[in-house]
């Protein structure tokens, strides 16, 4: 037997099916993670406005109770079902697993397009679309350490999760223009709930990348909320993206790895997949401007390029009410955006339809100085009023408006109406820059949001409006509250 020559030494070859190295994480997802586990809210304002915005939320949901096409998504999802230790739905009798109450609360928080919104471009988002499945998480691990004698979460941890989940969906959609290539923004409220619920949840900053990594692999189309395809999909699109986000962060918890390369893979990452190929560079810092800055509804349920028409248009109301028949012509000037998604001529199919129409919204708070999500409804719509005031407006891109709209020092959402009459004579222009709900105008619209949360209270819990009311005022207070026992506070009376 022929022997080769002999070695010192035997060198070891690699295992071809050893672990590979790991591979590089997208820098994203770090930086979501370290913010989501390691940023400190500092300052008063970030905090005092989330409890607004929880009151705000709240109200648009309580609220969303009296309409018959939401209150049938609500519930589990196979009737009967009991879960123990259940998130509650508010102002119901309902205790579902978090993933579900957080589809439920969304559902209601976003149907009557009431919640909070932040205007940026290239993508404008609703932050508030996080609240549903940040309380519902936060209570069912509340209710869970409470049954193991452990101290449940307070409200405060609610807060923290709604100030860092907003500030990634504002910041992400001032730089990705997801909308651009057919991508629903509530895609950025699922990305952020996966990495603040994983964190509530208890997650390692590892779980929370693997969570939110997983969050970049689906997403929906926006056609529901534009031009003739308009539908209520829209009102429950949110709670379904962030409910699928509370699903992905249990999964994590669990084990699920996650995928480095979500974002970034330059043949099938999301960049490449859903971004036209480019690969967006962060420019934001994470911190706490979009909640201090979130622009609330406070006036109308309506879309919110519409909100400055809204103001106008109750402002002229007086004006006009009596002197409808002899109106020849409304001259409505606007912002670009404005044109693109709800300036709608024709017949609008539904409730959904209207809502994002701008004539139509205008038309009903010139008849009526009001604006209500009834007023959507088809027993509204038959007035053939409407439909004439809608005829004679005119619609016009100021291109000062757009500007002032893309500053983004200003987040000007600026629009304004002049009515012109038969015998030649008009009301005068009536613009509006920055709408009640804007941050420029906390002064007068904090009140407003206030009166908006109670009358709804007050309408759906009788009993005990006194001690809602009086806990949500009191902020200090409402932040040290376990989140079952404030979560109870909203059950249904009976």
């Amino acid at each position: 037997m022929r022997r080769g020559p002999r070695c010192g030494r035997l060198r070891k070859e690699p295992a071809l099916s050893a672990p590979a190295a790991a591979l590089p994480t997208d820098p994203l997802l770090i930086e979501i993670a370290n913010y989501v586990d390691g940023y400190a809210v500092r300052g008063d304002a970030a905090w005092n406005m989330a409890r607004h915005c929880l009151m705000d939320s709240l109200a648009c949901a309580l609220e969303a109770l009296d309409h018959p096409d939401c209150v049938r998504l609500l519930g589990p999802v196979v009737p009967g079902i009991t879960v123990t230790h259940g998130a509650r739905v508010p102002g119901t009798h309902f205790l579902l697993d978090p993933a579900t109450a957080a589809f439920n609360i969304g559902a209601m928080v976003r149907w009557l397009d009431f919640s909070d919104t932040w205007v940026a471009t290239p993508t404008t988002t609703h932050p508030s679309d996080d609240v549903g499945a940040i309380l519902a998480t936060a209570d069912y691990v509340s209710r869970v350490r409470a049954a193991g004698g452990k101290p449940p979460l307070a409200v405060k941890d609610v807060l923290e999760g709604m100030i860092k989940a907003h500030e990634i969906q504002g910041v992400l959609g001032g730089e990705l223009a997801i909308t651009d290539h057919g991508v629903d923004h509530p895609f950025l409220a699922k990305l952020a709930v996966a990495a603040v619920v994983a964190k509530l949840l208890g997650g390692t900053r590892e779980q929370i990348v693997n969570a939110a990594s997983l969050a970049l692999f689906d997403v929906s189309l926006c056609v529901h909320r534009y031009g003739s395809n308009t539908g209520p999909r829209k009102g429950w699109a949110a709670g379904d993206a962030t409910s699928q986000g509370v699903r992905l962060a249990l999964m994590a918890l669990k084990g699920e790895p996650g995928y480095p390369q979500a974002f970034s893979h330059p043949q099938w990452g999301f960049a490449k997949t859903f971004l036209g190929g480019e690969l967006p560079q962060r420019r934001t810092p994470f911190g706490t401007a979009v909640m201090e800055n979130v622009f609330f509804k406070l006036l109308a349920p309506v879309v919110i390029h519409a909100q400055s028409s809204i103001e106008c248009a109750l402002a002229l109301h007086p004006e006009v009410r009596a002197r409808l028949d002899d109106i020849a012509g409304i001259q409505v000037a606007t912002h670009r955006i404005t044109m693109e998604k709800i300036v709608k001529t024709g017949p609008l199919r539904n409730p959904a339809d209207r809502d994002h129409c701008l004539q139509y919204a205008i038309a009903v708070a010139l008849l009526h100085g009001r604006l209500t999500a009834g007023d959507y409804e088809d027993a509204v719509a038959a007035d053939p009023r409407i439909d004439r005031l809608r005829a004679l407006m005119t619609v016009k891109e100021d291109p000062r408006y757009t500007g002032m709209y893309r500053d983004t020092a200003l987040r000007a959402n600026p629009n304004a109406i002049e009515v012109r009459f038969k015998d030649g004579t008009g009301t005068g222009l009536v613009e509006a820059l920055y709408p009640i709900g804007h941050s420029s105008r906390r002064k007068e619209g904090l009140p407003v949001l206030e009166r908006k949360f109670e009358q709804r209270v007050a309408r759906r819990f009788p009993k005990r409006q006194g001690a809602i009311n009086a806990l949500c005022r009191d902020h200090e207070r409402l932040l040290g509250t376990p989140v079952n026992a404030f979560s109870d506070l909203l059950a249904a009376e009976a």
